[in-house]
């Protein structure tokens, strides 16, 4: 069937038959609306649509889609896309985790998803905690954070999911927030829009164990000056007046005030297609408390070499220069041992 004779398709097509069970106030019914919203314009026909997680508040999100998907286990979520992907790569996938699900048990086959660059589309909701299981510390807690399980403060250095991915060679990745409506429905479509695997890191507030967490990046007085809206070939500027930027000082970011000296030609341009990715590490390291406005949008989208596609063509050249598979041949070629 080909696009121009595909069903028009709305938002509420894409809704299922489910009662949403989060939280009242929960950040994730706002990254399901969006999800919903975007995906008609993506010309994919719901049949070719999966969704797929793990364990979590956020893995319970294929419930409440219209389109085939699967519930899976413990930070898995991954290995099951990759498997899927790679036997049927006509499908749209889409991963859903959390700071918990994907940064502890599941980092494991996140990194090795993300270095593949399989076309997936992993979204993480990090919200600093554990939700579904009633409030202990995550990966991604603060230190010192005072949870059911750090009563005395969380010790553990916390993981930056940028940070991995980039460090990771992730070829498309980007940070968003739960209630900057127009700008997470942005960076979803440009995400399952990417041809390779992109990851989109969403801040979600859990307004019943970590409310709040967020904050200082969604509060309408300060937002400005807490944020960096990363845009590709221009200056990075901030502010609610735009009247402070970022510039590198060897190899350091500072924040500069613009005027007094200093121009937009002496700051930092943001260039999310440069192969070398060592500046959109440098982004991701920025951190409120820190000092500096944390960067939102696309910090690097690239095109590379693809695991689903490399598989599928060494299989269709063995076929072409060996003959189709001979399970019973196989079992008896090379070496063999008889046990007694």
């Amino acid at each position: 069937m080909s696009v121009e004779s595909l069903p028009v398709l709305k938002p509420n097509d894409f809704a299922s038959d489910q009662d949403v069970r989060w939280c009242p106030g929960c950040g994730d019914y706002a990254i399901l609306a969006q999800m919903k919203k975007i995906l008609p314009d993506l010309g994919v026909p719901r049949e070719n649509i999966v969704f797929i997680s793990g364990i979590g508040c956020s893995s319970r999100f294929p419930y409440y889609m219209n389109t085939y998907g699967m519930h899976s286990i413990h930070g898995r979520a991954p290995a099951v896309a990759t498997g899927l992907k790679t036997v049927r790569p006509d499908l749209q996938v889409w991963v859903i985790t959390g700071d918990g699900d994907g940064l502890s048990i599941g980092g494991n086959h996140l990194m090795h998803a993300i270095r593949r660059n399989m076309d997936l589309n992993i979204i993480l909701f990090n919200n600093r905690i554990y939700g579904l299981t009633k409030g202990q510390y995550s990966p991604t807690s603060l230190l010192g954070h005072k949870t059911k399980s750090t009563p005395m403060g969380a010790i553990d250095n916390p993981l930056n999911p940028l940070s991995i991915v980039i460090g990771a060679e992730g070829t498309f990745v980007a940070r968003t927030i739960d209630t900057n409506l127009k700008h997470m429905g942005a960076v979803l479509k440009r995400a399952a829009e990417h041809s390779g695997t992109s990851f989109v890191e969403v801040y979600q507030n859990c307004n019943v164990f970590n409310d709040g967490a967020w904050d200082y990046a969604k509060d309408r007085d300060t937002k400005e000056d807490t944020t960096l809206q990363l845009e590709h070939g221009k200056p990075m500027i901030f502010g609610k007046d735009r009247d402070k930027g970022i510039r590198l000082n060897g190899m350091d970011p500072e924040v500069v005030e613009l005027g007094k000296g200093i121009t937009e030609d002496d700051l930092l341009f943001h260039d999310e297609r440069a192969p070398e990715p060592s500046l959109a590490y440098l982004l991701t390291r920025m951190r409120h408390q820190d000092g500096f406005p944390e960067p939102i949008g696309v910090f690097r989208a690239i095109e590379a070499p693809r695991y689903d596609e490399l598989i599928n063509d060494q299989i269709e050249q063995a076929k072409a220069t060996k003959g189709p598979a001979d399970l019973e041949k196989l079992f008896t070629s090379g070496d063999t041992w008889v046990v007694e």
